[in-house]
């Protein structure tokens, strides 16, 4: 079953970009993509740039209208993801606990939609 892990950070707690602390923080990412293309779970995954630069859609009235920014308002911002591959909760659970930025931030783990089950 595939899994998206959703990489939350708030970025007053994340390590400032170019100090140690940021550096080891990336080492253990580029530590963990090995591991789970290793283990043969990875099947995508990418940081996403800082939201000043997104935009939201959503259509009322009929009428397209876009907002700079995210629509959430929450101090923890989506930073990134991974796809993975693995059999079950459990084991998507023990790859989203070796996400360095999980002792700062939330990992968010969801299943993703099979609209092409096997034998159909």
């Amino acid at each position: 079953m595939q899994y998206m892990l959703l990489i939350y950070n708030d970025p007053a707690l994340e390590p400032a970009y170019g100090t140690p602390a940021f550096q080891a923080m990336m080492g253990g990412y580029f530590t963990l993509n090995e591991t789970m293309k290793a283990d043969g779970v990875l099947r995508g995954g990418e940081g996403l740039q800082g939201i000043e630069t997104a935009t939201s859609v959503r259509l009322r009235g009929g009428k397209v209208e876009t907002m700079d920014g995210p629509f959430a308002t929450t101090k923890e911002h989506l930073g990134g993801y991974y796809v993975i591959d693995v059999p079950n909760l459990d084991a998507a659970l023990k790859y989203a606990a070796m996400i360095p930025s999980v002792g700062f931030g939330t990992i968010e783990v969801r299943p993703l939609m099979d609209y092409n089950p096997a034998g159909n």
